[in-house]
């Protein structure tokens, strides 16, 4: 059977989704049961086959997921919803949409290299020395002091980091967001 032309194929889109929380390795059949449900819930079986979902790419905590063009939206409404995967609780948001897969596994490694500090010593740009100081704020291994009181940081995300407080007969926890630590920082 021969292929069909361009003209006449189904153009497709891809959305690129973030896992959170870090550290959940979770497989593409996984990922897609999640997605599937999620789609079905909201829209039923005539528009999850209107969506024609498919899981194409999973890394760490990121993954791929293919649409038909005009339904990313719905896409990504249904997997905005999603709040477990199998068993783990966690959820997935969706970030970038292009229209192809190239494009998305560049960001991802754009994405891994900025986790690990790499790129961040030839910062000219402010925009981008920002994103380095952020970066290297959020990987930040050593205590954060609050009013001489230190404070370990457990769990990291981009939006908000958990702080807690070691102690035998209590334990305090503070949750804060990226700005909030900046400017506790920059008062000390």
């Amino acid at each position: 059977m021969k292929a069909l032309p361009p003209t006449l194929r189904i153009n497709k889109r891809y959305v690129l989704c973030r896992i959170v929380p870090h550290g959940i390795d979770a497989d593409g059949k996984a990922v897609y049961y999640a997605v599937y449900d999620a789609i079905s819930s909201l829209f039923g079986d005539n528009g999850a086959a209107e969506i024609g979902m498919s899981v194409v790419h999973t890394e760490g905590n990121w993954a791929i997921i293919r649409c038909t063009r005009g339904t990313e939206k719905k896409l990504q409404a249904a997997i905005s919803t999603v709040c477990s995967i199998g068993d783990m609780p966690c959820a997935i948001r969706p970030v970038l949409t292009s229209g192809t897969i190239l494009t998305l596994k560049e960001k991802i490694r754009a994405a891994e290299s900025r986790a690990d500090g790499e790129g961040c010593e030839n910062c000219e740009d402010s925009a981008v020395s920002a994103e380095c100081a952020e970066t290297n704020l959020l990987y930040a291994k050593k205590d954060i002091i609050i009013k001489d009181i230190p404070y370990r940081p457990v769990r990291v995300s981009r939006e908000k980091i958990d702080l807690y407080k070691e102690g035998i007969k209590s334990q305090d926890s503070l949750y804060y967001t990226i700005k909030d630590i900046e400017e506790l920082q920059c008062n000390q």
